[in-house]
């Protein structure tokens, strides 16, 4: 399965959360609210979630393997970054 699409749109708030995305595959599945999260040590991509009991949370969708996590999280990192640059924000 290819990533054929990742739409990352930049969130501003006083949260952790930096951007929304959401990630086509094939051109025929599509999940959204993947979110880029600014953690301790940096950004990470966080796939959708949503929360059980008082403190928990459980992925909705997620990758299986170590392999297809990368991938998603460089292809998310990649719009995101192309998003927040200083040549997308000019235009």
């Amino acid at each position: 399965m290819n990533i054929t699409e990742v739409r990352v749109r930049p969130v501003k708030s006083d949260g952790k959360t930096r951007a929304i995305a959401s990630i086509t595959f094939d051109n025929a599945f599509v999940v959204k609210e993947v979110k880029v999260i600014e953690g301790p040590t940096g950004l990470f991509v966080s796939m959708p979630c949503r929360k059980v009991g008082a403190n928990g949370y459980r992925d909705i969708a997620h990758p299986i393997t170590k392999e297809a996590r990368a991938e998603i999280h460089k292809a998310v990192m990649a719009a995101y970054q192309m998003q927040t640059s200083p040549q997308a924000e000019a235009n």
